[in-house]
């Protein structure tokens, strides 16, 4: 049982400290240091209980596998994924109500909004300094509708 906590530990601080989604390969990479053996299997059995506890969501991409995020506050968001590096970045903004894009007569429940772009790693250069600061997270952004 010391194994298990030191391992999920190791894994949830991984993500806490990325504080971005990750993939469970990425999630093995980061926490491995801190539970040495730590092997992809038991990173996915400790991702199912974390996510099993509410202390994990996974983050659902189109043609993607899972990635997971801390739940946090729990609060509404949406994500940026940069098409170079394919890692994902949450998004606090949100577009709000969009129940107006339903079909008539349709009730909106819930949506997921994600963006695709370049992240301030991955963007050209000479794009990323002629914008100013407060704009450089927003630098390269598409909107690819899904």
């Amino acid at each position: 049982m010391e194994r298990n906590t030191r391992q999920r530990t190791a894994i949830r601080q991984a993500i806490a400290d990325a504080a971005r989604p990750l993939l469970p390969q990425e999630i093995l990479q980061a926490a491995e240091p801190e539970a040495p053996g730590l092997s992809i299997a038991t990173v996915y059995r400790n991702l199912r209980m974390l996510v099993d506890d509410g202390e994990l969501k996974s983050v659902l991409l189109p043609g993607e596998v899972a990635r997971y995020e801390l739940t946090g506050d729990g609060h509404h968001h949406h994500h940026f994924q940069c098409l170079s590096c394919q890692r994902v970045f949450e998004v606090e903004a949100c577009p709000g109500d969009l129940s107006s894009l339903a079909p008539p007569g349709f009730t909106v429940e819930d949506h997921d909004l994600t963006l695709y772009g370049r992240c301030n790693e991955c963007a050209p250069a000479g794009k990323a300094k002629s914008r100013k600061p407060a704009h450089d997270h927003a630098a390269g952004h598409s909107h690819r509708h899904r």
